[in-house]
C-alpha cells in the first residue's frame, strides 16, 4: 500500500490494511475519476457531502460574480459538489438552459476542481426528434433515437456536441476533470420525453447503455461516474424496471423534494432512501439524494429538524439541492433568509461535508494501489 494518505483520510480507516473498493463501471476510467471514487467510497457512512446546482454561477441578486456563492455567503464556505447543466450544448448555443454561459460555466468548473471540490452534470436535453424541450411528451421519441430508429443520427450529433464540451474541461496538467454525470433523470416520471409515458422499459435501457457506449467508446470519455437518478418510486422493484445495468451505473439515486406536506415528504424519503440503501449494497454502488430541496425555506429551522434527520440515518454518499434562480426562487438560503441560521448549524454538523472539510480530504490523491 502506498504511504500517501492524508492524515483525515487515515483516521477514516478502521485498520491499516488493504480494502478493496469497487471499480467504476466504466473500466477504463482514468486515475482521477477511479481516486474520486475510491474515496467517495472511503466516506460512506462518515460523512454525506452536500451539494448545489449552479452554485458559483448565479443566485439570490447576483449574476456570474467571482467567488460567489449563496452557500458560502450564508456557511463561510463552498458547497462541496457543484451541480451544471449540459442543456442547449446540443445545439451550440453560447448559455446553457438557465441562460449561464457556458464559457462561464467552464471556468466554474475548473474553479471547483482545483479547490478539491466535485463537479455533477445533468442534461436537461431538447427532444432530437423536434428539437422541442425536454418537456416535451408529445411523441414517443426514444424508440426514434435508439440504434435502428430513423433519428438515431440526429440524436449522435446532439452527443457529439455534448461530448466535446465535456473533453474541453481540464485540470492544470492537462487531465480530464471528473463528471458525475446524470443523464435521463426522472425517468420514473411522466414529465420528460425520456419519461415512463413515453417509452418502455427496455427502451429506456437501450437509450441509456447506447449513450454510455457513445461517450466512452467512440469520444473517449472515460471521466464519467454515472448516476442513475429516479423520481418517485414505491418499491426496489419498480426502482429497478428501468435500471439498465451495473456495468452503466455507478451512483443510484432519487429526486425528492419537499413540498407543503413536510412530514409526508420526510416519511416517503425515509422509505425510498432506505431501499436505496439496499439496492445500493446488493448492486456494490454508492447511492445518492440527487435532487432535493424546500422552495423558497419558509420553514426557519427545515434544514436541522427535517433534512438532517432523514439523510443522517441512511448511507447517502451525497445529498444535493436545486439552483437559486433569484429571490423569488431558492432552495439554498443566503444572507438574512429566514432559515440563514440553521443552514449554518447544518452545515457544521458532523454528519455533512463542505468544501472545507472535503479540500483536506484530498479525494484526487492518488493513495490507493
Amino acid at each position: 500500500m502506498k504511504k500517501l494518505y492524508p492524515v483525515f483520510l487515515i483516521v477514516l480507516i478502521t485498520a491499516c490494511t488493504k480494502v478493496r473498493f469497487n471499480d467504476p463501471s466504466d473500466k477504463q476510467a482514468t486515475t482521477e475519476t477511479r481516486e474520486l471514487y475510491y474515496s467517495l467510497q472511503r466516506l460512506q457512512g462518515k460523512g454525506i457531502l452536500f451539494g448545489h446546482h449552479d452554485d458559483t454561477g448565479y443566485g439570490a441578486g447576483w449574476s456570474y460574480d467571482k467567488d460567489s456563492s449563496d452557500v458560502k455567503g450564508v456557511t463561510g464556505t463552498y458547497p462541496a459538489i457543484y451541480g451544471w447543466d449540459l442543456a442547449k450544448v446540443e445545439h451550440d448555443s453560447d448559455a446553457d438552459i438557465n441562460g449561464l454561459p457556458f464559457s462561464v460555466q467552464s471556468g466554474r468548473v475548473r474553479e471547483a476542481y482545483d479547490r478539491g471540490g466535485i463537479n455533477t452534470f445533468s442534461w436537461h436535453m431538447d427532444n432530437p426528434v423536434d428539437s422541442l424541450t425536454a418537456w416535451d411528451t408529445t411523441r414517443r421519441a426514444v424508440a426514434d433515437i435508439i440504434p435502428g430508429g430513423k433519428f438515431n443520427d440526429a440524436y449522435k450529433q446532439f452527443l457529439n456536441r455534448g461530448a466535446k464540451y465535456l473533453l474541453s474541461l481540464k485540470g492544470n496538467n492537462g487531465e480530464e476533470i471528473p463528471i458525475l454525470f446524470r443523464p435521463f433523470h426522472e425517468m420514473t416520471g411522466d414529465w420528460f420525453w425520456w419519461g415512463k409515458n413515453t417509452c418502455t422499459p427496455d427502451e429506456f435501457k437501450k437509450l441509456w447503455r447506447f449513450t454510455i457506449d457513445y461517450l466512452r467508446n467512440t469520444w473517449n470519455l472515460h471521466n464519467l461516474l454515472i448516476v442513475y437518478s429516479a423520481a418517485d418510486f414505491k418499491s426496489e422493484s419498480e426502482f429497478l424496471q428501468r435500471y439498465p445495468g451495473d456495468d452503466f451505473v455507478d451512483f443510484v439515486g432519487v429526486d425528492s423534494y419537499c413540498l407543503k406536506d413536510i412530514n409526508a415528504y420526510k416519511q416517503n424519503l425515509d422509505k425510498q432512501m432506505t431501499m436505496l440503501d439496499t439496492i445500493a449494497a446488493h448492486h456494490k454502488k454508492l447511492s445518492c439524494l440527487a435532487e432535493t430541496g424546500y422552495l423558497n425555506i419558509p420553514k426557519a429551522d427545515w434544514w436541522t429538524s427535517d433534512l438532517l434527520p432523514i439523510i443522517s440515518t441512511h448511507h447517502a454518499s451525497y445529498v444535493f439541492i436545486w439552483r437559486n434562480a433569484g429571490l423569488q426562487q431558492y432552495y439554498a438560503p443566503y444572507i438574512g433568509q429566514a432559515s440563514a441560521a440553521d443552514f449554518k448549524k447544518f452545515s457544521v454538523d458532523e454528519h455533512l461535508i463542505f468544501q472545507n472539510k472535503l479540500t483536506l480530504l484530498k479525494v484526487y490523491g492518488k493513495d490507493l494501489e
